[in-house]
């Protein structure tokens, strides 16, 4: 199977055949074989995933019961469900039946035992924090070379750097299953993994214990899904218990980072690139506008220097916590260096793009407060003019944070312009009010504009010699969500019609 640039892509399942009989499959659960029928292929959770002979797994969610789904499932290909008590009742009589009382919670341990716990024989880290997972996923796949490597997270994932289709930052227990097989199959050694929040409380990763969790950073978000900070925190603790890694490595320069150190229910090392007393440590940093150089040492007096084009101090923290989880799962420190030189980042995060202008821009998928905070600092050196910084918001998320973007890209920036990033079916200008409203105080000058579009063309018709325009919040997306649908959007093709626009007015 190839992709669109006609790159060889893989399927997201083994090639090779798994059956189970569903009398195995219920006494593995400890479930009710109500009907029986045909041995079993394959797991889904949605009827869209469904493959002719898979176990159709029907759970209750927020405002329906999967169950509702299973007469469609089957059609599609499913030759059995499994479901609970409630869900039963939905099930047409004669369908080929297992009743369990909790089917999330035996659909990790489920699929790790059908496709034979494939995650036994990998290296497996995950990487968990408010920002910077998808970057220190990248880092790690780059310093491995994409050799004997696999990747997944939200920017699809990848079996030496072919791209395997998914759709969530971390997928739900069979697909994520499924895909480990593959990669055994294909003979990866060491597998990266984002592993969201929601993930954890979703139980996703179950049946999954990681070699190494990475914790990078706690800051706000998903408050909308947790309810709270500290249930947030708590999420992301959970990832590093025993039940869920082996060791867990995490960053002491973050207050939550420095709370899970001193956990004694933990099994945690540290990495710090600030100077404090931690097992990793970045030291003789130099950081450019064209990158940055550093020595990693680690807590066995390993040694290795490291350079990066990537700028800011957040860039050498994220590749100090990749080579450490590497080095820990017997990658050797200096093995990483090759790998980690010329790579210059996935697609959309802090990714500078090529413009005929006397001016730069870059783009960025960040989202969070604490994100934008960290990306404008580290331009700000290597900014002769000012910063213009393109920012909104995503509707149908957590609202508290919305002053906060305002804020953090107010503090940074010369500029700031508020405007739409996915509002989904909220009302924009709503959304866009609030971000302005963190902006209040401060010295940069701030223009609230409708439409994502507009305000690219407005920040580049200000732009000057010497500035740096920053747009943030979609990265490598290249679409919005909108009340009436979803419309194709493209940051950088935003980019070169305004400066497109912007010569021919020159001209004439």
């Amino acid at each position: 199977m190839t992709n669109d640039s006609g790159r060889q892509q893989h399927d997201e399942r083994p090639a090779a055949d798994v059956s189970h009989p569903l009398g195995d499959i219920a006494a593995y659960v400890g479930g009710d074989l109500r009907v029986d029928g045909p041995a079993v292929h394959g797991i889904a959770l949605s009827t869209a995933g469904v493959r002719p002979g898979d176990l159709f797994v029907a759970a209750a969610g927020a405002s329906t019961h999967g169950a509702r789904y299973a007469a469609a499932a089957l059609a599609a290909g499913a030759v059995a469900v499994l479901t609970d008590p409630a869900g039963a009742e939905l099930v047409d009589e004669g369908a080929p039946l297992i009743v369990v009382a909790d089917p999330r919670g035996v659909l990790g341990r489920l699929s790790a035992w059908f496709y034979d716990h494939p995650a036994s024989a990998l290296k497996t880290i995950g990487v968990t924090g408010t920002q910077g997972k998808t970057s220190t996923t990248f880092l790690i796949d780059a310093a491995l070379g994409e050799r004997s490597s696999g990747l997944i997270g939200s920017m699809g994932s990848k079996i030496d750097g072919a791209p395997v289709p998914t759709k969530l930052t971390t997928p739900e227990a069979p697909a994520l299953h499924a895909l480990l097989a593959k990669m055994r199959e294909e003979g990866v050694t060491w597998v990266s993994s984002e592993v969201s929040s929601q993930a954890i409380s979703m139980r996703r990763v179950d049946g999954l214990v990681f070699d190494v969790a990475v914790f990078l950073n706690l800051g706000h978000d998903h408050l909308d899904f947790h309810g709270s900070q500290e249930n947030y925190r708590a999420a992301k603790r959970e990832l590093l218990t025993p039940a869920m890694s082996r060791l867990a490595i995490v960053n002491i320069d973050d207050q939550a980072g420095r709370r899970f150190h001193d956990d004694p229910d933990l099994h945690t090392e540290s990495f710090s690139i600030t100077g404090r007393d931690a097992d990793w440590r970045a030291v003789d940093i130099e950081l450019g506008p064209d990158g940055s150089a550093f020595t990693v040492v680690g807590p066995e007096g390993q040694s290795a220097r490291f350079s990066t084009p990537i700028i800011g101090t957040f860039t050498v923290s994220n590749i100090l916590a990749a080579v450490a989880a590497l080095d820990r799962v017997g990658y050797p420190l200096a093995r990483s260096v090759a790998g980690l030189a010329d790579f210059t980042g996935p697609e959309g995060r802090v990714q500078f793009v090529p413009v005929d202008a006397d001016f730069r821009v870059v783009i960025d998928a960040g989202h969070k407060p604490e994100a934008i905070n960290a990306l404008l600092c580290a331009l700000r050196p290597a900014t002769p003019g000012r910063i213009i910084t393109v920012i909104g918001s995503n509707g149908n998320r957590d609202a508290h944070k919305r002053p906060l973007m305002g804020r953090f890209s107010a503090m940074a920036s010369d500029i700031v312009i508020v405007t739409d990033d996915n509002p989904a079916d909220e009302d924009p200008a709503l959304i866009r009010k609030a971000v302005v409203a963190g902006t209040r105080g401060s010295s940069a000058q701030v223009f609230d504009v409708a439409g994502r579009a507009q305000a690219i063309h407005h920040a580049v018709d200000l732009a000057q010699p010497g500035d740096l325009l920053v747009i943030v919040g979609k990265g490598d997306e290249r679409h919005q969500i909108m009340a009436h649908g979803i419309v194709p959007h493209s940051d950088p093709d935003e980019v070169e019609g305004a400066l497109a626009r912007r010569r021919g007015a020159t001209a004439n």
